[in-house]
């Protein structure tokens, strides 16, 4: 056991000792055990799992993910803040991290479940030169990419629901929220937020029918840092395939390993209507198309889709 004296502190990084105890302070309220020793100093216990932009960046500085990392330990939202640096020029690359989220968002304004320092909430900033009329698919190169980081460090292996949740055992463990911003021909810059349910050791009652996180599913606790380096890499990977490659093996790869792609029996729940029908592929934009149980075929562009008894 190493006990360091505050004065010690202090003088090495060059504050005031009440410096030191306010920042001694915030730790706590992070998580972090920091024993104090009246006569004798500060000694660690136990150090959370923290998303370290000086580790992140170490580990991916061959990915454009680790060039510009903005980390914050509270904030409202990451897309939020990544809108905001869309807006005043932020290169293609940038990435929003928080250790916890007040105002987390979902889809159709619906709020996300943010535990501090359990999850992964972070958001990416990309600049892809394409049309808007494809700009849906990124939110499944996202999709794949959880999918497959998740599969890597934990071995669950998980469903991706059309068009941005990802399950294990039924549940939803991780949600999607892409946002784009463009002119009629040219997307100017899309923000892809994402939430991991990783370390949550329970979901609150309103939630344990419909949520779970990878900690509950496994047992055991699972290292953020590791699983967001995992998931950067794969989102880097199938970003680049579908900007070279366009769509198709994004569809394809996504139909293979989504139940709901096709012969899915699923209720659409939309602002005009909800109806049950058995899914029937994607569209080349990645739009879902649908067998309807009254004969029509629809293509869904938004909504809720869930599994139909």
């Amino acid at each position: 056991m190493i006990v360091i004296s505050g004065e010690k502190i202090a003088r090495q990084i060059g504050v005031s000792r009440s410096a030191v105890w306010r920042w001694t302070q915030r730790l706590r309220a992070l998580g972090v055990r920091v024993k104090g020793h009246p006569r004798t100093g500060y000694r660690m216990e136990r150090v959370p799992d923290v998303l370290s932009p000086s580790l992140l960046r170490r580990r991916l500085r061959d990915s454009p993910f680790g060039k510009r990392i903005y980390h914050y330990f509270k904030t409202a939202s990451t897309n939020s803040i990544a809108l905001e640096l869309g807006h005043a020029g932020e290169p293609h690359g940038a990435i929003v991290i928080a250790e916890e989220q007040t105002g987390g968002r979902g889809r159709a304004g619906r709020s996300w479940y943010s535990e501090k320092t359990s999850g992964i909430y972070m958001t990416a900033l990309l600049r892809p030169q394409i049309s808007p009329n494809v700009a849906p698919v990124i939110t499944m190169v996202a999709g794949l990419a959880v999918r497959d980081a998740v599969q890597e460090e934990t071995g669950v292996e998980a469903d991706l629901r059309w068009p941005n949740d990802v399950l294990a055992d039924g549940k939803k463990f991780c949600g999607i929220l892409t946002e784009m911003y463009a002119e009629p021909s040219q997307v100017r810059f899309v923000i892809v937020g994402i939430g991991i349910n990783v370390n949550h050791t329970a979901m609150p009652s309103e939630l344990t029918g419909i949520a779970t996180s990878l900690r509950l599913i496994t047992g055991k606790p699972v290292s953020r840092l590791q699983l967001l380096v995992r998931l950067l890499r794969h989102l880097d990977s199938y970003y680049n395939r579908f900007l070279t490659e366009d769509a198709q093996p994004i569809l394809t790869r996504f139909t293979e390993v989504s139940t709901y792609a096709r012969g899915k029996r699923v209720r659409i729940s939309a602002a005009a209507e909800s109806y049950v029908g058995t899914t029937d592929g994607l569209e080349p934009n990645g739009l879902l198309r649908v067998r309807r149980d009254d004969g029509k075929s629809a293509v869904v562009i938004s909504g809720d889709v869930s599994e139909a008894n």
